[in-house]
């Protein structure tokens, strides 16, 4: 048995049909995102089952963990390898040298949302919204400038997931693996508190002399141009460790979320 298994979609492959939300009874995918698959529950996907990737249309859905031989029966998208340089997954090699973010071809540009909760957070479910907006402006316009944009949303469900991708404080937008705002400054969150069931911080982004717990529009367009334009970092380090602060709110959520076990022949 695998450490992790859940779906990984390719967004650039995928037709957002709404096959594999359909098709979950298990909840892996956000229903109100649908047709869009968003994976929001990833511990409730059933170890080694390929069904909503059996029913993809398209072939754009990968499984983290898969070590079974399976491919898409309609696409070409492989299995998730192991994670490359930077800590993420790449799903179309298992080179290690193989990387989006360093190394990349110069006019790629990867858009990472990263997140704790989509439900009831009004930090996250804000600036989920304020950046979709922001994306639908800008993604037009740097694919007309030459660039190719890929614009993807996570969630931390779990520490696992939240040490993978390295991440500090929720939300954090990532353009080629750097984070957007050149600080951390949170403060407490009542929802994410009411999550977990101890005392959260989330972060707050500071603009102009101001602070605010979801992002103005042009905060985010100005910044996400800066680290399309400016000098590229990755958020990658030998030294990372999850911050007790994300640590608490991991460790509350299990012992509040009851685990899915279902018996039913549905895979």
């Amino acid at each position: 048995m695998v450490r992790t298994w859940y779906p990984v979609i390719d967004y650039a492959v995928c037709r957002e049909c709404g096959t594999c939300v359909e098709f979950c009874s298990h909840g892996v995918y956000e229903k109100e995102k649908a047709p869009s698959p968003v994976v929001v529950n990833p511990d409730a996907c059933v170890d080694h089952c390929h069904g909503c990737g059996d029913k993809c249309p398209a072939g754009a859905i990968a499984y983290v963990g898969d070590d079974t031989g399976w491919t898409p029966p309609n696409g070409t998208m492989t299995a998730i390898a192991e994670p490359c340089c930077c800590g993420e997954e790449n799903a179309e090699t298992s080179d290690s040298n193989a990387c989006d973010y360093e190394g990349a071809g110069a006019k790629n540009v990867l858009i990472e949302y990263l997140y704790l909760d989509l439900h009831t957070c009004d930090r996250c479910i804000g600036t989920d919204a304020v950046l979709d907006e922001v994306m639908g402006v800008l993604s037009p316009a740097l694919a007309l400038a030459g660039y190719s944009v890929e614009y993807k949303k996570s969630e931390m469900a779990t520490v696992e997931v939240a040490e993978r991708h390295q991440f500090l404080s929720s939300p954090t937008i990532r353009v080629n693996g750097q984070d957007i705002c050149e600080s951390i400054a949170e403060s407490d969150c009542g929802c994410c508190g009411a999550i977990s069931g101890t005392a959260t911080d989330c972060r707050v982004f500071e603009y102009e002399g101001e602070s605010y717990e979801v992002p103005p529009k042009a905060m985010l367009a100005e910044a996400i141009l800066k680290a399309v334009f400016g000098e590229s970092r990755s958020y990658a380090s030998e030294d990372y460790e999850l911050p007790e602060n994300l640590r608490r709110f991991f460790d509350g959520k299990a012992s509040r979320t009851p685990r899915c076990s279902c018996g039913e022949d549905c895979c």
